[in-house]
This record gives C-alpha cells, structure tokens and sequence, in this order.
C-alpha cells in the first residue's frame, strides 16, 4: 500500500476539479483515489465523464481515467475512501456550506477552492505565505462540529493573490488607501474561448461579486484569531475595486495605486517583495514557489504570455512600480489565477496543512 495521503476530489469533472487532477499526478505526498461530481456523472469512468469537456493542456492523467466516479451527495461513501478530500463543487452557496460541513463531520478534513466559507468565523481562509498562523482557529472550529480530525480550510480568491501578496509584503510601511482594477481571464469563470467565443475581442466590465471580495477579503487574511474566531483587520488598507473580465484564457492582472502611511522608497519596496518569504519556502514544500515576488523593471512586464507561467503558475509577478501625482506609488501585478489563484494555492494550503500535522492518514 502506498505511504501517500489518500486524496478525493468533489467537483472533479469541472475546470477547477481538472486543475487539482493534473496538480496532483505525480504528487510526492498525496494520491488521487477518490473522484465525485454531480449524479448524472456517476457510475462514469472519469475519461468518460470529461471526454468532450477536457480543459487542460495536458491529457487525462493515466492514474485516474479509470477512475469510478462516485456522487458527491454519497458523503459517508465517499469520506470512507479518503484521508482528506479537496472541494471545488458547482452548486449553491448553502449547499456548499452544508456538503462541505457534512464531510468535515465524517472525520475528513475539507481543503476548499469554494467562496461559501470564506466569511464562516472559525474557518480559516489562509495565503499560506502570509497568513498561516489563521490554522490555530481550526482546534475551535473542531469543538462546534464536534470532530477530532475533520475541520474545513479554504483559499481566498483567485483575484486577490495579483496584489495582496505585494500589499502584505509591505505591512511594515502601513498601507492606508489602495485602488485596485483587476483584469480576469475567462478560466475564472471556468471557460475557455470555445466555450466562451462572445469573449474573443471583447471586455466585460462586471463580474459578480468580485469587487466586495477584491475589497474586503484582504482584511481577512490581515486579521487575527481572537476568541476562538478571525476578526477582520478594521485598521487595514482601505481598497477600492474595479473588477473587468478580459480576453484572456490564464492570468489576472491587477493595476495598484497605494498610499502608506510612511512612505518607503521604491528601493525599499522592491528589496521587500523580491525578499519575501513564508512557511511553505521554510519548509521547501513540494509546490511551493522558490520566490514567491518577482519584480521585472522591463516597462511592457509583467505580461501574460511571458510571466503567467512564473514559478509553475506558484508564484506572483510585479512590474511598473512608480511614484504617483495622486498616490504615494502605482504599479501592476500578474498572477495565475487557476494554479496560485484556485487548485494550486488549495494544494499548497494541503501541503502546509500536513507538514503542520493538521491533516494525518485516518
């Protein structure tokens, strides 16, 4: 029998579900065993369940085409057959809410791409280079769901990781006032262009409830656990959002306008992002990103086609750092939204999860 965590992944057929299956082919820790998606997939192989609907660029990984898929509704079926089970489920935020507490209470920890639990008080919601010590509330979130060992864990989203990570990396000079317009790729909304040919040539300037979570989910992960919950940072950057839907397959870029409260020189800010580090580079974790921040001075970077791909899609991209007439500095910021953004940042909150014993073999 193999030493690695036995892995099920909810939502499997979808793109995010596809992401988390190329991720984790040839992962040293963890074993895709388990797949499950809505019941009219069920009792499919899984190269049958997506032939047609295939999203990646690579092909099916052989480990899983055979692979039986289960019905996710099936929660005592499926949770009997995993270590721990990574959820990106296409349904209602409620039903998300209550299918993801449902396997938590089965005993098997839950690492959600999902928004539903994002706001729940004992949930953590963690960037695990910046905000790791948020796992302490899981002990809490334990004792209301009565479990020993099942808990849920999600990731912000994808938007955010564009310019939170360079915003958190200079915590020390106060930020106060950020405007930020992200520019999302069509993979955030789980298309492509064949499925999506209305985006070819075209901008969408809305994306519902983008701008609240561009807004006030930094706060989050800038806050701390207090009383067995996280309390929102209410001293943080005050940020402003646009949210615009791009022609783009990968990659959410992000235009920043920051003012601090102690103005740093743009040496200071540079030597901070290329510099910083977390837990998952302490501890070499398998898909953690050797730098995290890149900064590229060439004036046209950072750009899709050549950074998306930085650090496997693990790590961020920051370019056109410059002082403002109106603000203290401005700058653009790159980062892939379906690898850092969704499965890749929840595997890697996985990996952190387990080098910290959170997450064990039932």
């Amino acid at each position: 029998m193999s030493d690695k965590l036995r892995v099920g992944i909810l939502g499997a057929t979808g793109m995010v579900g596809q992401r988390f299956i190329t991720i984790l082919a040839d992962h040293p820790w963890f074993e895709v065993v388990t797949v499950a998606a809505s019941p009219r997939s069920e009792g499919k192989k899984y190269s049958e369940a997506v032939e047609g609907r295939w999203k990646m660029d690579v092909p099916v990984p052989d480990a899983v085409k055979d692979l039986v898929l289960y019905n996710v509704n099936d929660v005592e079926k499926v949770a009997s057959t995993v270590d721990f089970v990574f959820s990106a489920v296409d349904m209602s935020k409620d039903e998300i809410k209550a299918i993801e507490e449902a396997y938590a209470k089965t005993e098997t920890p839950v690492v959600s791409n999902n928004s539903a639990h994002r706001w729940t008080p004992d949930v953590p919601m963690v960037v695990p280079e910046l905000n790791p010590e948020h796992y302490e509330v899981i002990k809490y979130q334990k004792e209301r769901l009565g479990t020993q060992r099942g808990f849920i864990a999600v990731k912000p989203n994808c938007s955010i990781q564009s310019y939170a990570p360079a915003l958190f990396a200079l915590k020390e000079f106060g930020p106060k006032e950020v405007v930020v317009s992200t520019y999302q790729a069509i993979s955030g909304a789980g298309k492509t262009f064949k499925d999506w040919p209305e985006m070819v040539g075209n901008i969408i300037p809305y994306i519902g409830g983008e701008e609240e979570k561009s807004e006030q989910e930094p706060l989050r992960i800038w806050g701390k656990v207090e009383d067995g919950v996280i309390k929102k940072c209410e001293d943080g950057p005050k940020i402003t959002s646009q949210c615009i839907r791009v022609p783009v397959l990968n990659g959410h870029t992000a235009t920043v306008f920051v003012n601090f409260e102690k103005k740093p020189t743009k040496e200071e800010i540079i030597d901070r992002w290329v510099n910083f580090k977390g837990e998952p580079q302490e501890l070499n974790l398998p898909n953690a990103p050797k730098q995290f921040i890149q900064y590229l001075e060439d004036d046209n970077r950072p750009q899709v086609s050549l950074d998306v791909d930085f650090e496997n899609g693990m790590g961020v991209s920051m370019g056109r750092l410059r002082e403002d007439t109106l603000f203290d500095y401005k700058f653009v910021g790159l980062s892939h939204n379906t690898l850092r953004g969704a499965a890749g940042g929840a595997v890697l909150s996985a990996e952190l999860l387990y080098a910290k014993g959170y997450i064990t073999k039932k």
